[in-house]
């Protein structure tokens, strides 16, 4: 173990590096037409990744942040209305609606799965809701076939948070059929940040859509709210993709497949080598896979020693991360909800619990097994 080489939280360089001629050529033809902004290689990207995520729509977006407020502006998210939420998921995701006039209502997770506890949507619901936003958290799909029924039941619509599940197939009924996260609801989006298993050169984002006219409204207000220059229908925003990151994304994305099976091997991997070190799950929990699509953007257990872990894999020169330390009904910034400590039990204790593990694609096995040698020792020391 001790000629293993350190294992980052995440290094892109073996991922970029063997890109960087075609990426090159791509930056060509972008600067040679002086399409800077929106233009034929955002147009083509859509196209492509559209057609990958099987949506009639997709509208790129300067960041996942600002897909968001896209998707959610041109579906009517506005001052007064509620959305039901997760408290366990980035900022972005209740931060968008608060930034909209509308209120976060948040929902406990399910505990295996850290993902919306669709059995609890119903009881939050009141006369203001105008939507559900579930996140599809760490790379694994919520339970779509319950959040359908329920979302019908209730008639709302769903806004999804598929900002880490890119290429991650949801089951929609008992048959068995399935679509890719972000293209079952009236509306969903994605983030291409640089740590992403589709990522940019920075900042960058998609949103998606089957539905006609809320698409040419989100182009609409992704430019100022305006179709023709200078004239403005809505008040939007500057939230266009730029044809520099498009292009980026466009020699990444016929990869994206063979990424993304990857992420799936290294967890698999992950998972033996736990198994094989037999610790008690009171010690150490590793992910429960409840969807087949889950597509690993992190690998997450749970510890109740999270900190001291952590420490100990730093010391090792091994990278871990949080993610997240603090809920969001626990953020300053929503106090005014009047949620404190206790009000979302699972969450709060998964806060305290989750550690993610490096799972990206270039990882070797030897770095795998270093890591859970490490975790190993340090529950048996």
């Amino acid at each position: 173990m001790s000629q293993v080489p350190d294992v980052p939280m995440l290094d892109l360089s073996p991922q970029n590096g063997p890109l960087l001629p075609a990426i090159r050529d791509a930056f060509e033809r972008v600067m040679a037409k002086n399409a800077f902004v929106l233009g034929e290689e955002v147009a083509a990207f859509e196209r492509e990744i559209a057609a990958m995520l099987g949506v009639r729509h997709a509208v790129g977006a300067s960041s996942g942040t600002d897909a968001q407020l896209l998707a959610m502006m041109a579906a009517g998210i506005g001052p007064g209305d509620e959305v039901i939420t997760t408290p366990f998921t980035f900022f972005a995701t209740a931060g968008c609606i608060a930034r909209l006039g509308a209120t976060p209502v948040f929902v406990d997770v399910d505990p295996r799965t850290y993902n919306l506890d669709v059995s609890k949507i119903a009881a939050a619901r009141t006369p203001r809701t105008k939507a559900i936003a579930p996140v599809h958290l760490y790379g694994q799909p919520c339970d779509m076939r319950a959040m359908l029924e329920v979302a019908r039941a209730l008639e709302l619509p769903i806004l999804e948070d598929a900002a880490q599940s890119v290429l991650a197939p949801a089951t929609l009924d008992a048959e068995g059929h399935t679509a890719m996260t972000g293209g079952v609801g009236l509306a969903g989006w994605l983030s291409f940040y640089p740590t992403k298993n589709l990522s940019a050169f920075g900042d960058a984002g998609l949103a998606t859509t089957q539905d006609d006219a809320l698409a040419e409204r989100m182009r609409m207000l992704r430019n100022h709210g305006s179709r023709v220059r200078y004239h403005h229908e809505a008040v939007g925003g500057n939230f266009r993709l730029d044809g520099l990151q498009a292009a980026v994304l466009r020699v990444k994305l016929p990869h994206l497949a063979g990424w993304t099976d990857a992420r799936r091997a290294h967890a698999a991997l992950y998972d033996r080598f736990f198994a094989e070190a037999g610790l008690p799950s009171e010690l150490v929990s590793t992910p429960v896979r409840l969807e087949a699509g889950h597509v690993y953007h992190q690998y997450v257990i749970r510890t109740a020693r999270r900190d001291a872990l952590r420490a100990r894999l730093t010391e090792s020169r091994i990278g871990s991360e949080v993610y997240y330390p603090v809920p969001l009904h626990l953020q300053p910034c929503f106090a005014s909800l009047r949620r404190g400590v206790g009000s979302f039990p699972v969450a709060e204790r998964a806060a305290s619990e989750v550690l993610a593990l490096p799972i990206y694609a270039e990882l070797t096995k030897a770095q795998i097994e270093r890591v859970v040698d490490t975790i190993v020792r340090f529950h048996r020391s």
